[in-house]
């Protein structure tokens, strides 16, 4: 990893995410390519039937079915008993996770910074969306912090407040191990049993000991699995060295931001092509985990203007769709 910057954190909730960017996401929801089954009436169709005001189909009558959904009107014309079917439909669960590990507070555009401003963005669309949104962020310096599922336009406040404290209470240096990292908070979300519903996940994935044990529990097993999206975030100085400010070349010593070890290397023209190569090959092979188990992935780098992000990229992934 590139670094750390000493790039200002945002301070306000119009600092996260531009009063012009919650306007123009007002007109989109999450998009996702199931049905779960929601805990309140919402603004899915569903595929099983039960009660809300669009009328379905009948069915015949069964002895101790509810009398006031009987279809009077057709008994006075077959003198037989149907109860009228309508259309249910159900609420989304949008779950944002959001990695915070010491990785992440690295590259100009910083990532962490970068990160929680998407955080927002996903969490703004779902609450005016009248769709359930829960957040958690993790590292292992600090374990894991949630925010409780919460829906509506009311609660863009407290989600606002959670992802501004969170961001100013981000320790600096390498872990304390004080949580389990990566795939110890994803365990703990699965294992949470929230519900079933669209997960993001934004992290760097640049993980020590790996990201399959973890992300493998978010997979579409086709069984009522999640719908998960993996939102990779790297500075440009990380996806290509040579696009940093100032020369990376020569005798450099570098220190690991997770661990605080140092290093002594000599860049050249050779081992940066190499670095390069093994940075594609890494987003290569995390783009197949997840395809390989019906998860979106996407590689997004932090000079990327968030709206162009949100509008175009993510609508063009099957991750938002217009009202």
């Amino acid at each position: 990893m590139i670094a750390g910057t000493t790039e200002s954190r945002p301070a306000s909730r119009d600092e996260l995410i531009s009063p012009e960017l919650a306007a123009r996401l007002d007109r989109f929801d999450v998009r996702s390519r199931k049905v779960f089954p929601g805990a309140l009436p919402g603004e899915r169709r569903s595929k099983r039937r039960g009660r809300s005001v669009e009328f379905d189909d009948y069915r015949n009558y069964s002895p101790g079915d509810d009398l006031r959904h009987i279809d009077w009107n057709v008994y006075a014309r077959l003198d037989r008993l149907f109860i009228k079917l309508f259309r249910e439909e159900e609420d989304l669960a949008v779950h944002v996770l959001l990695d915070t590990s010491a990785s992440m507070d690295a590259g100009k555009p910083n990532k962490l910074v970068f990160a929680h401003r998407l955080a927002m963005a996903f969490g703004y669309l779902g609450l005016v969306s009248n769709n359930r949104v829960g957040m958690s962020t993790f590292a292992s310096r600090v374990g894991v912090r949630h925010l409780a599922p919460m829906r509506g336009r009311k609660s863009v406040a407290q989600l606002s407040e959670f992802l501004l404290k969170n961001l100013e209470e981000a320790p600096d240096g390498p872990s304390q191990s004080k949580g389990e990292g990566f795939n110890g908070a994803l365990r703990q979300f699965a294992s949470r049993r929230v519900g079933k519903g669209v997960v993001v996940v934004l992290s760097d994935f640049l993980i020590r000991e790996g990201y399959k044990d973890g992300l493998g529990l978010l997979a579409d097993t086709g069984k009522g699995g999640f719908d998960t999206t993996c939102i990779q975030i790297l500075s440009p100085g990380e996806l290509d060295p040579s696009a940093e400010e100032g020369k990376v070349a020569g005798d450099l010593h570098l220190t690991d931001n997770e661990t605080g070890q140092g290093a002594e290397i000599t860049v050249s023209a050779e081992l940066l092509e190499s670095y390069k190569r093994g940075v594609g090959n890494y987003c290569d092979e995390l783009a197949h985990f997840c395809r390989s188990r019906r998860m979106k992935h996407t590689l997004v780098s932090t000079a990327s203007p968030i709206d162009e992000l949100m509008l175009s990229t993510f609508r063009r992934i099957g991750l938002l769709a217009s009202h």
